[in-house]
């Protein structure tokens, strides 16, 4: 379930810079989220889980889950995107694992084993070797923003498993109250910084596809999946996006994909492989 989101991610990359043409970056994952959260919020209204959002403090919780987990993590990607290339934001992506490590050793008390460290090394050296030169023509602000962003969606990742496995609201409920909440902040910063937008009819398609499938089903796939998987267990299986975005590249684009690319896309593969191999 977690592979099949990160394969419906890694089409985000290519659709949201062709979004970016025509869209300022702000309005485009703010208008994004906006679909999402307009279908989650009363399907979930519907199957009764947002009964418990005011118990016991879960609505301030949810609120800072939201705001690390979209209006942080996924606005400022997206900022990051208009200032950096693709290569670049996915490189710098793919170490968030080891912030989610961390976080989970002391929230979540999730230990990974010596294979699983290893297989992490194996993923992050695979990552390192898969991107040649990954800093060229770099840009200080973009890389700045796409770190924060990194550690928002670290946030979310562990803080969002501590809730689930808590059992206070389901996996539906989560996505769309911390979508909701999170996409509001995102509305409010687009308008303030970009203004009232100008769409084209490919840009409002863009935004729908992004919108239904891209957000609203594959974020509630992958809270379903993050029940059950540790939090640096599924973070690792997110860094198999230079995977399935190289080959989408070398299916759609027909870019090649030399040895200097397969070797280090196999090491990524064993690698999150490994890490999985504890179940």
């Amino acid at each position: 379930m977690a592979v099949t989101v990160t394969l419906l991610w890694s089409s985000s990359y290519v659709l949201v810079k062709i979004g970016l043409v025509g869209m300022r970056p702000l309005t485009l994952v703010a208008l994004r989220y906006t679909v999402a959260s307009l279908v989650l919020l009363p399907l979930a209204f519907v199957r009764g889980e947002l009964a418990a959002v005011g118990e016991r403090g879960l609505l301030t919780r949810m609120f800072l889950l939201g705001l690390a987990g979209y209006t942080v993590a996924q606005g400022l990607q997206c900022v990051g995107l208009s200032y950096l290339p693709a290569v670049t934001v996915t490189f710098i992506n793919n170490f968030t694992p080891v912030v989610v490590l961390l976080l989970g050793v002391v929230a979540l008390i999730e230990y990974p084993t010596r294979l699983q460290i290893g297989g992490i090394l194996l993923v992050l050296s695979g990552a390192y070797l898969f991107f040649n030169d990954p800093f060229s023509g770099i840009n200080p602000t973009g890389i700045l923003i796409t770190l924060v962003s990194g550690l928002g969606w670290a946030f979310y990742l562990v803080f969002s498993r501590l809730l689930l496995t808590m059992g206070e609201i389901g996996p539906l409920g989560t996505t769309a109250v911390t979508m909701s909440l999170g996409t509001v902040v995102l509305d409010v910063a687009a308008l303030m910084c970009e203004g009232l937008p100008s769409i084209t009819g490919e840009g409002w398609m863009i935004i729908l596809w992004l919108g239904l499938l891209n957000t609203a089903v594959a974020f509630f796939l992958w809270n379903i999946a993050l029940q059950s998987l540790e939090a640096f267990e599924i973070s690792i299986l997110q860094n198999t996006m230079l995977i399935q975005i190289a080959v989408l590249a070398w299916i759609f684009l027909g870019e090649r994909l030399t040895t200097t690319k397969l070797v280090p896309m196999a090491l990524v593969f064993m690698g999150a492989l490994v890490v999985q191999l504890k179940r």
